[in-house]
């Protein structure tokens, strides 16, 4: 088993940590919270020991902060909302007991959606454990954290040699001499020190990023129980240049410049149905009904068709998006047809039809999820032949009354993105005039 930072370290800021002795609280400390995944293993030379202290308030290498706050609805039930930017995820599965082993409480913090977990050891004020995701062999981060900290990289406040507001046009994956870099733009918004933002793609958005600027330097972390990024960077003249992190399995190099005409791809002319095609399916939901298209159950409707997956936190935005608009809209909703088809990481279909009923209740979707085979494009291709390309989880395929293909829609710019809003009014426009 790996080593964790030093208990040295964790009894300096255990005893630093901000709890109020008055708190009534059975369990864990509630209250705000620091956390980090540790993607590089963190030491500190013998001769610096002295230096501890100062240390700690600065960054580390490798170090992937996030903030997350403890709430309790009574003395004795707690759930924890873990903090991107203006991002609240609630997470109330939560198991709580004492490892009398250990003598010591233990906590483990679910994200059932993700099948993902937070295993933590609680002593007073600090934690110290791991995230671990299911769906990957052997996938495991150390994880610590400390009670009353509400910073996320640092408490410095360096004067910030430029403001980094507006967009940024970007390449990633610069250092890669056998592919083309992936093309992306950089929103950022920043007050003072404090940096927030997300990069745009042709596939999808990186959510909420929060973090700081120092100097000429600066760091990005976002942290939802599925992906764990950090980005990292300096100001280089004109230029932005930085490395991008995704957990333990992912690292690349990226570069940033500001550009009046740097475009994307228009997320609706990447895929598209090939020329005398018609897409057609087969399939059972969980719970064993049959769904066919074409068929009597969608003539007359509009169809909305999705790609994606539970492992996914854009096809959750997606999901998340039609839900509200057909609730909101029940006299639309009744005239229309949506089907998600998911493509999963489980190791079997039993386990992912299981996993999808669980799915489908936490989000409380009103249309039909179904499983569509394993989280791969050119599984994804074989399900839709009639597809000239899947470059993306997730991606939507709408259709009208009478079957013509209104629009294939690849990615999603979610509500991190700038874009968020015309996209709900476009689709908006969309459907009410296919439904005239």
């Amino acid at each position: 088993m790996r080593n964790y930072p030093g208990l040295f370290l964790l009894l300096i800021i255990g005893l630093s940590a901000c709890i109020s002795p008055d708190a009534t609280y059975s369990k864990v400390a509630p209250g705000i919270w620091r956390g980090a995944l540790e993607l590089e293993h963190f030491t500190i030379p013998a001769r610096k020991k002295k230096e501890v202290t100062l240390l700690y308030d600065q960054i580390k290498p490798g170090e992937l902060p996030f903030n997350f706050e403890i709430k309790y609805l009574d003395n004795d039930r707690f759930y924890v909302e873990f903090i991107n930017g203006s991002e609240r995820i609630r997470v109330d599965s939560i198991q709580y007991g004492r490892d009398r082993s250990l003598a010591r409480d233990t906590m483990n913090i679910w994200f059932p959606e993700y099948q993902s977990y937070i295993h933590a050891e609680i002593r007073g004020g600090v934690m110290q454990g791991y995230w671990r995701v299911l769906t990957r062999e052997d996938y495991q981060i150390p994880f610590y954290a400390h009670a009353g900290r509400d910073y996320r990289f640092t408490t410095m406040e360096k004067k910030p040699l430029a403001d980094l507001s507006g967009d940024w046009a970007t390449f990633l994956g610069v250092e890669k001499t056998d592919e083309d870099p992936e093309r992306a733009v950089a929103e950022f918004k920043q007050d003072g020190n404090h940096l927030e933002g997300t990069f745009r793609t042709e596939t999808g958005d990186y959510r909420f990023l929060e973090g700081t600027i120092q100097d000429r330097d600066f760091w990005l972390s976002c942290f939802d129980g599925a992906h764990a990024f950090l980005f990292s960077g300096a100001v280089q003249g004109d230029s932005l240049q930085g490395e991008f992190c995704s957990g333990t399995h992912y690292k690349t190099l990226w570069t940033s410049w500001q550009s009046d005409d740097f475009e994307l791809t228009p997320l609706d002319s990447i895929s598209q149905v090939k020329s005398g095609q018609q897409l057609s399916f087969s399939v059972k939901t969980p719970e064993g009904k049959e769904i066919k298209y074409p068929s009597s159950e969608f003539d007359g409707k509009l169809k909305i068709f999705t790609i994606s997956g539970t492992w996914c936190p854009n096809c959750k935005d997606e999901l998340l998006f039609l839900t509200e608009f057909m609730k909101e809209n029940p006299d639309l909703a009744n005239k229309m047809a949506v089907v998600s088809f998911s493509f999963e990481r489980a190791k079997d279909e039993s386990a992912a039809n299981m996993h999808l009923i669980e799915y489908k209740k936490k989000l409380n979707l009103p249309f039909d999820i179904v499983y569509a085979g394993v989280a791969r494009k050119e599984v994804a291709e074989e399900f839709f032949p009639a597809l000239n390309k899947v470059i993306s989880f997730p991606t939507m395929v709408i259709l009208d009354k009478n079957d013509k293909v209104l629009q294939v829609h690849t990615g999603f710019d979610g509500p991190a993105t700038s874009r968020y809003e015309s996209f709900k009014k476009h689709f908006a426009d969309l459907v009410n005039s296919a439904l005239q």
